[in-house]
């Protein structure tokens, strides 16, 4: 983690940087609607459909989703459409008006090609919900690949994923910078030899931020703007 905080910010070596990894939710998109959609909507629909109060389906919901938290299946559309036999994607569509982008994410995105970065997603989303995503906001038009961990069957808390990813795409761990609101993924990152992390902490304003636990961090994209 070679990215030292300075009085006016952090010091990133972009000049030494040739591939940058970014995450979607919460790093790049507000987070409150995905927290919106899973504590909230679903609740809702599930109390409805069961004929339960929703006190109880909150607590149904939240112990089914805490026991698949770090796992694929905690990210799964498919998963939970089965689990909760609910049409979660199509319950997506239903909020997908709450979808957006954080402030300066387009001008950061712009500024990384006019640099010449690789710039690649790496999403532990689903390619359904990474769908939606990408209808509601204008950042699929800057990356040169945009991966869903779902593509090769394990989460970023997986350590043997970046490994995957570099057989596949050929990106250098020792150029390349990860900036992601998942510690684990950071972590599991740092492990395999990716040089730089950032986390991003201020994954939603109405949301609180997050304890980067030592990692390099950073709030608005205006403090990491190259």
């Amino acid at each position: 983690m070679r990215i030292n905080p300075t009085p006016q910010g952090l010091e990133i070596p972009w000049q030494d940087i040739e591939t940058v990894l970014l995450d979607m939710d919460g790093t790049l998109l507000d987070l409150h609607f995905d927290w919106h959609f899973w504590m909230e909507y679903v609740p809702q629909m599930y109390a409805k459909q069961n004929h339960i109060a929703l006190e109880e389906a909150n607590k149904i919901i939240r112990a089914k989703i805490h026991s698949q938290q770090g796992t694929l299946n905690w990210y799964c559309l498919d998963y939970w459409t089965e689990q909760l036999d609910l049409p979660i994607t199509e319950l997506k569509h239903e909020l997908k008006h709450m979808i957006q982008a954080h402030p300066e994410v387009i001008t950061f995105l712009q500024r990384l090609r006019t640099l010449g970065k690789d710039v690649v997603m790496v999403t532990n989303a689903h390619r359904d919900s990474l769908a939606i995503k990408l209808e509601m906001t204008e950042i699929g038009n800057y990356f040169d690949e945009m991966i869903s961990s779902h593509d090769f069957g394990m989460p970023k808390e997986n350590e043997a994923l970046w490994q995957e990813i570099e057989n596949k795409f050929g990106y250098n761990p020792t150029t390349t910078l990860l900036i992601d609101d998942n510690l684990q993924a950071l972590q599991s990152a740092s492990d395999y030899g990716i040089r730089y992390q950032l986390a991003a902490v201020h994954v939603s304003p109405k949301m609180e931020k997050i304890d980067p636990k030592g990692f390099p961090s950073f709030e608005n994209f205006n403090e990491i703007m190259p």
